[in-house]
C-alpha cells in the first residue's frame, strides 16, 4: 500500500505516522485526504544534546520505514518532517532551534541517506500544522487563511491557495511579535509589548496564577474562573482577548484572510474565548472585511498530517504504481 512517513518533532516529544490517502485506499489517484495508517510517539530526549536528537529522529524514521514495509507491503514513498525553530525548507536545513540546541542541521539529506535515497520534505512546525488545517481542517475551502496557535507563545501560518507562505527568510507569520502594547512587558525577542506576552496561554496562566495566589494555576483554570464569574479572571481574560484582537486586526489589515483559525491551548476554552474575541475584532475593524474566526479542527494530529501532506506533495500524483512486495 502506497504511503509516506510523517514526523512532527517537538521539544519534548516526537509524533510520527505512516500516512496514506483515502483515494489510494480506494484505488484512485493520490494524494487524497490523508489517512493515518499507523501512529507512534517517542521522547525527543533533548537533554542528551543536539547530535543525539538528530540520531533519534533518524532511528525513528528507519523504524517507521521498516514497519511500513513489513505491514503495508511496500517501502514508504517519501518523508515529511516538521521541526521547530528557523527552517530553510528549500535547502532542507534545520537552521536553528533554541529548545533543541541545533544549528544548520542538513536534516533532509541525513534522512534521505538513512532511508535509501527516498525524497524528504522539511517544514516549520507551525506552518506544517497550518498547512493541514488549511487543506483538510478548519480552513478547508478558504483561499486565504491565517492559522494562529495560542500556546506557550503565539505563532502564525499564512495560507494562500493550499500552500503556506514561508517568507523571504523563513520568518513569515510571526504574529506573536507584533507589538500591541508599546513600551509594555519585555519579550525575549528584544521588543516590549509583544502580543504573545499578553495573549498566549502561558501569559494568561501566569497572570491568573499571580492573581489567584496559586503558582500551579494555568490558563485553563482562568477560563473556568471566567465561566464562574470571578471578576479578576474576567479582567485578565478580557485583557488577553483585547490584545489578541489588536494583533489579529493588524494581521487582517495586512493579509485580508478569509478565515482565521485559532488553535493551541487557549482555544480549548471554546466559546469562552471565541465569542468575546469575535466581538472584539468586529468592534475594531473599519474598512476591513470581517473574517470567519474558527477553532482549529485537527488538534495534536495537525503536525503529522501536515508533514504527510508535505511528503505527498513531493510525489507524482499520477503515479499509482505500487512497488513489488
Amino acid at each position: 500500500m502506497r504511503h509516506v512517513i510523517a514526523l512532527d518533532v517537538g521539544g519534548t516529544g516526537m509524533k510520527a505516522a505512516l500516512v496514506g490517502a483515502d483515494t489510494v485506499l480506494s484505488g484512485g489517484t493520490p494524494p487524497g485526504p490523508p489517512v493515518l495508517l499507523h501512529q507512534a510517539r517517542r521522547a525527543t530526549g533533548r537533554e542528551r544534546g543536539p547530535e543525539a536528537v538528530v540520531e533519534t529522529i533518524l532511528d525513528f524514521a528507519a523504524e517507521l520505514s521498516a514497519y511500513g514495509e513489513r505491514h503495508l507491503g511496500t517501502p514508504a514513498s517519501a518523508v515529511g518532517v516538521a521541526v521547530p525553530g528557523i527552517v530553510d525548507a528549500d535547502r532542507g536545513i534545520a537552521a536553528y532551534a533554541a529548545n533543541l540546541g541545533w544549528r544548520d542541521v542538513p536534516l533532509r539529506d541525513l534522512l534521505s541517506d538513512r532511508l535509501s535515497g527516498i525524497p524528504v520534505a522539511l517544514g516549520h512546525d507551525v506552518r506544517t500544522g497550518g498547512l493541514a488545517e488549511g487543506r483538510i481542517g478548519a480552513g478547508r475551502g478558504a483561499d486565504r487563511f491565517l492559522f494562529v496557535p495560542l500556546g506557550t507563545g503565539i505563532a502564525g501560518a499564512i495560507g494562500i491557495d493550499g500552500r503556506v507562505e514561508a517568507g523571504a527568510h523563513g520568518n513569515a507569520g510571526e504574529i506573536g511579535h507584533i507589538v500591541v502594547r508599546p513600551g509594555g512587558i519585555p519579550c525575549p525577542c528584544g521588543q516590549h509589548g509583544c502580543l504573545e506576552r499578553y495573549a498566549s496561554a502561558a501569559a494568561v496562566g501566569q497572570a491568573w496564577a499571580e492573581a489567584a495566589g496559586d503558582p500551579e494555576a494555568d490558563a485553563a483554570d482562568c477560563a473556568k474562573a471566567v465561566m464562574s464569574g470571578d471578576p479578576n479572571a474576567v479582567r485578565i481574560w478580557q485583557e488577553a482577548v483585547d490584545a489578541l484582537a489588536d494583533g489579529l486586526v493588524t494581521a487582517l489589515t495586512l493579509l485580508d484572510p478569509r478565515t482565521i483559525v485559532i488553535g493551541g491551548g487557549l482555544a480549548e476554552a471554546g466559546e469562552t474565548l471565541f465569542t468575546p474575541l469575535r466581538d472584539a475584532v468586529r468592534r475594531r475593524i473599519t474598512f476591513q472585511k470581517p473574517p470567519s474566526i474558527v477553532p482549529a479542527a485537527l488538534g495534536d494530529t495537525a503536525g503529522c498530517l501536515g508533514a504527510g501532506l508535505l511528503a505527498w506533495d513531493l510525489l507524482d500524483p499520477t503515479d499509482t504504481t505500487e512497488e513489488p512486495t
